[in-house]
């Protein structure tokens, strides 16, 4: 398959990952309030998390409005939007049933997204949103190992399998060691880097939306289905919440 042939190669030149601006003109029509859904007794909406088609979805599942965001986990732009907006999403919005929240991993740097992204799935449903908020702000770390890999340690990764060059990323990002520490032993991290069933089926959505021209950069989000323009920070995203009824 030509696409995850693809994503062997090795982008690390990581800033310019979003094609939105962010001048935050949010053209949505404001809606009329959604109201509150409590949880099933004993259940707390920001912990109910299930796998979709596509990706992970958060909270209720019924929810009237329905987020999703298409994001990279070598984004700087989505990195900054996660450590800025999810605790907010999820304390004021997420937990009162009203939004759930759906992300969707979307491969835009190839081999830096397959290794962390194999990774980020791989403890499963649990503990996807925890890892995946955690790598975020671990982010700046991992990018700055990637960047000092010399031009020798990338050439030695050239016409390599994208599963063995995933699996050599996430060592040179200590990315196997931060799972590691987060439950994940390292042998099913190593595991899950070497499996290239599970890479085909990750690299599913991404393909999807290239072909349907849904997403061109992340992050990239939709609010009931609709692409929103111009959103990369959290005002910009609460606006549209609020504007959709939240």
């Amino acid at each position: 398959m030509k696409f995850l042939t693809s994503l062997a190669v090795l982008p690390l030149a990581l800033a310019a990952c979003s094609k939105n601006d962010s001048t935050g003109n949010v053209d949505t029509p404001t809606a009329a309030p959604v109201a509150a859904t409590a949880a099933p007794a004993g259940q707390n909406w920001t912990e109910t998390v299930v796998k979709t088609p596509e990706g992970y979805l958060m909270g209720n599942p019924n929810a009237a409005i329905k987020l999703v965001e298409y994001g990279a986990r070598s984004c700087p732009t989505c990195g900054a939007f996660a450590r800025e907006a999810y605790k907010p999403l999820t304390e004021k919005y997420v937990s009162t049933g009203k939004v759930s929240f759906e992300f969707r991993d979307f491969l835009v740097h190839g081999a830096p997204d397959v290794a962390l992204t194999l990774l980020g799935q791989c403890g499963g449903v649990a503990p996807f949103f925890p890892i995946l908020e955690q790598m975020y702000g671990n982010q700046i770390a991992f990018l700055d190992k990637l960047q000092a890999m010399t031009p020798a340690q990338q050439q030695e990764l050239a016409n390599q399998p994208p599963t063995v060059v995933a699996t050599k990323l996430a060592e040179q990002m200590g990315a196997i060691d931060f799972v590691k520490q987060r439950g994940i032993p390292e042998a099913k991290a190593r595991a899950c880097l070497a499996d290239q069933k599970q890479l085909e089926v990750m690299a599913k959505p991404t393909e999807n939306a290239m072909q349907a021209g849904t997403v061109t950069g992340t992050p990239t989000f939709l609010i009931n289905d609709k692409k929103l323009d111009q959103v990369v920070s959290w005002d910009q995203m609460e606006k549209a919440l609020k504007a959709a009824g939240a």
